[in-house]
């Protein structure tokens, strides 16, 4: 018995390295298993008969010496039957092999003090590297369902022990005391390679997820960065596992994952015809992920003519066996139109059904369809339960939906401090929408502490992306000075790159900038380009400016009738700034035939949004009756609530009404306040009505003089520069 298994050990090596395993006769007794008579017998009728069902099992009644020595041709003999190369196909063998050389890996330790007397370190290191690679090929059987039911959250277990291997392998590989010559023996280099498949498919895992595992785009970026540094390492291609599999056992997984390799450029330079091919080969054998995956090819015309209609083809061949992501993306073609009849509600169904399956990107997708009602009856609610599935798989996506949700109230109570929790978890993953609205927050302090300048940092990351929504905010930070030094040049600079790409409030900022001349040439022509482009895509801020621009005709010829144009589309927007001027243009007749009701419509408008020259209009009218019932203490009210927010003209009426007691008990004290600080920003009218005023609380109240006659000096003594004009020192106020 004892020479038939070294007669197998010495078969298998060869068919594998092409050349004999040195063998101790010592050991030769207990050699690969203790699999007993009967079950050699077993094992010799497979290789002639492969209908034979009978399993033989494997012992690990075997020295830690023989353990050590033996693995390597046991993790062949697997590899060998999980292909079905040289020897019939018998994956469930393959399976059990390789589960006994895992859970060597509890043992390990203990193996390597018994034997480090009579085995080399090289020897103990290349048994530590075979274990891992019988961890990392039994996660890619998991992963694919090769010999097993498919389960990927076994295969990243599997994927993540044989990582750590490789690494702490890798680490030990340079303090060996006989490591010359390792690098370059072929059977520690194809258990490396073997090793490698682990990191590759766990860069994948990590970088689109699959249900039950959690994305992670940071450890994406590790994982891939550890494939280059691995392939340093014995100087090999990471990719010669997959290749070998692909080309000499027309494994279709493998194929599968060597056109991951190059569509992504994992280990390899991207390719996307390359890609295309191994894709294509996958598919033609049948697999689902394969097949997939070339629907994506033929629908975005990658490594091949774009052919909508054999995209959604091969999405229904690999969805109906049961691959999640091609059941998504048929419903994507439904929501878009591509290769089908565009139908919501279909696309919704096939959204569903992915969802249901654990699916990230459909759970967001789903989420969205819910959040504004596209196919379904929108329910914010449920719109939140999907994009908290999904974001808790790690989709950034539904990370950042997540958090809009959260910091604004949208199907769960408002709270800012999840909303910038995961801002920040789909920011880490690079993703550059949310690293904006972390901008954002830090920027405003909202769910998070103010800080200007975290807040720049995270506008340039996601600038960084191309976001166009950070470009202008980093243009408002630099033209503001806030978390950098102020640079209005700088600004302009971040305003035209997202004005360029049509961002619609860059395209308005851009245009303030040539109206006003900051960090460029002022130029009014310019500017109503910009505003007439942010405008036509809806912005009301931009179609208020460029009404403005057309009544006063600033870099246009003015045309009142199309000035009130440009304030109605802006004031059906509840734009209070357009309501306010709409309002002046009906009690003033620019561009439109008076009509005093209407402008009190608007006017109302826009002081109910708290807008200060809407409610001192407003008080206007009702103090006046136009275009309603007059109502002297209703007028005061508005006077009033325009006067704190610092309007001018209100500030001069409430002191009137305070004077002649119009709507309000006289009051001179309060008059001579509200004068005095409608005076101090230029208004005329107040400096006159304050001089006589002053004149008259001296004659009412003498004790009040000297205060008086200090704030005449005090005014007096000011430069003229500094003295509004018609001030009480003796000025005449010019004619108005």
């Amino acid at each position: 018995m004892t020479s038939l298994v070294t007669q197998f050990v010495q078969q298998y090596s060869r068919l594998v390295f092409g050349k004999k395993l040195k063998t101790n006769r010592s050991t030769n007794r207990c050699k690969l298993t203790s699999i007993s008579s009967h079950k050699l017998s077993s094992l010799r009728q497979r290789h002639s008969r492969s209908h034979s069902k009978s399993v033989p099992t494997v012992s690990t009644n075997t020295s830690s010496t023989d353990v050590i020595s033996t693995s390597p041709a046991l993790f062949n003999r697997a590899i060998q039957v999980l292909y079905g190369y040289r020897c019939p196909l018998n994956r469930p063998l393959a399976i059990r092999i390789l589960q006994h050389l895992c859970q060597q890996q509890q043992q390990q330790q203990q193996q390597q003090q018994l034997c480090a007397s009579s085995l080399s370190s090289s020897s103990i290191l290349g048994h530590q590297m075979t274990i891992g690679a019988a961890q990392a090929i039994l996660g890619f059987c998991y992963e694919f369902g090769l010999g097993i039911k498919p389960c990927f959250e076994k295969a990243e277990h599997h994927y993540l022990l044989a990582t750590n291997i490789l690494t702490a392998t890798s680490l030990e590989c340079t303090g060996a005391s006989d490591m010359q010559g390792l690098a370059t023996d072929s059977l520690f280099s194809m258990m490396h390679q073997a090793c490698l498949v682990a990191v590759a498919r766990l860069a994948f895992l990590r970088k689109y997820g699959r249900p039950g595992v959690k994305m992670d785009r940071c450890e994406a970026d590790y994982y891939e960065a550890m494939m280059v540094e691995q392939q340093q390492f014995l100087d090999t291609s990471a990719l010669s596992w997959f290749r070998h599999a692909a080309q000499v056992y027309k494994c279709a997984a493998s194929q599968y994952c060597l056109g991951v390799c190059y569509h992504d450029g994992l280990a390899v330079s991207k390719d996307e015809d390359e890609a295309f091919l191994w894709y294509k080969k996958s598919a033609d054998q049948g697999n689902c992920r394969g097949q997939g995956i070339l629907g994506y090819c033929y629908g975005e015309g990658f490594g091949v003519d774009k052919d909508e209609r054999m995209a959604i083809t091969w999405y229904r061949r690999a969805a109906a066996q049961g691959e999640t992501v091609a059941v998504y993306n048929i419903g994507y073609c439904f929501e878009e139109g591509i290769g089908v009849d565009k139908d919501i509600a279909e696309a919704v169904r096939w959204y569903t059904l992915a969802a249901q399956q654990g699916n990230a990107f459909a759970q967001n997708a789903l989420g969205y369809c819910y959040e504004d009602g596209i196919g379904v009856i929108k329910d914010v609610g449920q719109a939140v339960v999907w994009y908290q599935h999904s974001a808790d798989q790690g989709y950034p996506w539904a990370q950042c939906n997540l958090g809009y949700c959260h910091q604004n109230g949208i199907g769960v109570d408002k709270d800012p401090v999840k909303g910038a929790y995961w801002y920040t978890q789909a920011a880490q993953q690079g993703h550059s929408r949310a690293q904006h609205n972390l901008g954002f927050c830090y920027q405003n302090g909202i769910g998070v502490e103010k800080r200007p300048v975290e807040a720049v940092q995270w506008y340039q990351r996601s600038a960084n992306q191309g976001n166009i929504f950070a470009y202008h905010s980093l243009g408002y930070c630099y033209q503001n000075g806030l978390g950098v030094e102020l640079d209005e040049r700088e600004a302009v600079y971040w305003y035209y790159l997202s004005a360029e790409q049509r961002h619609a409030p860059a395209q308005l900022s851009l245009g303030f900038c040539y109206r006003n001349g900051v960090g460029v040439k002022k130029n009014e022509r310019e500017a109503v380009k910009w505003f007439r482009r942010s405008a036509q895509q809806g912005n009301a801020l931009a179609q208020n400016s460029l009404g403005f621009c057309y009544e006063e005709g600033l870099g246009l010829t003015k045309d009142a009738t199309h000035a009130v144009y440009w304030y109605l589309k802006a004031a059906k927007q509840n734009n209070p700034w357009a309501q306010c001027n709409l309002g002046f243009c009906y009690a003033n007749g620019i561009g439109v035939t008076p009509q005093l009701t209407k402008a009190v419509y608007w006017y109302r408008k826009a002081a109910a949004q708290h807008h200060a020259r809407a409610q001192d209009k407003l008080g206007v009218h009702l103090q006046m009756g136009l275009g309603i019932l007059q109502d002297m203490t209703l007028a005061v009210k508005y006077f009033s609530l325009s006067a704190q927010q610092g309007q001018i003209s209100a500030q001069y009426h409430l002191a009137l009404c305070y004077e002649k007691g119009m709507g309000v008990q006289e009051n001179l004290q309060e008059a001579l306040h509200w004068y005095e600080k409608a005076a101090a920003s230029g208004c005329r009218n107040s400096q006159e009505r304050l001089r006589r005023l002053l004149l008259r609380y001296c004659l009412e109240n003498i004790s009040a003089t000297n205060s008086i006659q200090s704030t005449m000096d005090n005014w007096a003594l000011q430069p003229s520069s500094a003295r509004p004009t018609g001030w009480i020192s003796g000025f005449a106020a010019p004619a108005a």
